[in-house]
């Protein structure tokens, strides 16, 4: 099935690892030029090398902090000298931190709310109008079913991925009529780097813990059984960027297993 994406030009933010790497290889496969932004060179580099791999589209790495306006204004500019104007935005950078009211910091506040909020921002500010100049373009924002249904204990990070779900809704209405579409993947667990750091934790006072015997045991709380992969999630990302969503906008759509109480 051909998506439409060949000679597209798309921006990924935590492009790294994990999802964002997953979503380049995606869309670099079905021939989007792909820019993955991070904060670490090396492991930007060592990501290039795996997109590489099977990429139809050209793929170049920056080094960003999408925390900071100016880094991110500088690094999108060096992206449309390089490919031309940006045709697809993938909002990705963020951790998970999760707290109670009493035992979060303002400091841990301030570095969700910096990275997943105005991070967001700041880069749809810097490609918009692009956009808006070709008739067309994609914006996907990266959050988790717990921006719509929240557990205790679970801030600032369900704070800041309900304000992507908002700003999702609010961005789709705004430049609807120009064509440019805009969702957000709700994500659920995932097989990720940090849940290994995790492991590697744990083996130091279990050392026969192994990682499959932790993916077993997240997946008993996942209806399907599993934990996902981020390559689904980076599918998933990939048709929403494509001309086959080209009458989705403004959706929501959990990618965890059927975990979300709501749709």
């Amino acid at each position: 099935m051909d998506l439409g994406l060949n000679g597209k030009n798309a921006i990924i933010t935590g492009g790294s690892d994990g999802i964002g790497l997953s979503a380049a290889i995606s869309l670099s496969r079905e021939g989007a030029n792909v820019a993955i932004l991070a904060r670490t060179q090396e492991k930007l580099d060592n990501a290039v090398k795996e997109i590489e791999k099977d990429a139809k589209g050209k793929v170049m790495a920056i080094s960003t902090d999408v925390r900071d306006e100016a880094s991110v204004n500088k690094s999108i500019n060096k992206v449309r000298d390089e490919f031309g104007k940006i045709d697809i935005l993938v909002n990705n950078a963020g951790t998970s931190s999760a707290s109670s009211l009493e035992e979060m910091t303002n400091e841990q506040l301030t570095e969700d709310l910096n990275l997943k909020v105005y991070g967001a921002i700041y880069c749809a500010r810097a490609v918009i109008e692009d956009m808006k100049s070709t008739g067309s373009g994609s914006i996907v924002n990266i959050t988790t079913p717990g921006g719509k249904a929240t557990a205790g204990g679970s801030q600032p990070t369900s704070l800041s991925r309900a304000a992507g779900i908002s700003l999702t809704k609010a961005w789709s209405k705004e430049y609807a009529s120009q064509n440019i579409r805009v969702n957000t993947v709700c994500v659920g667990l995932l097989k990720s780097g940090q849940h290994r750091t995790k492991v590697e934790n744990i083996q130091k006072e279990k050392p026969d813990y192994t990682l499959e015997d932790h993916w077993d045991m997240m997946g008993k709380n996942v209806p399907m059984g599993r934990v996902g992969e981020a390559i689904e999630v980076g599918n998933v990302i990939c048709f929403l960027s494509s001309s086959m969503a080209s009458y989705v906008t403004g959706t929501a759509i959990n990618v965890d297993g059927g975990t979300s109480p709501v749709v």
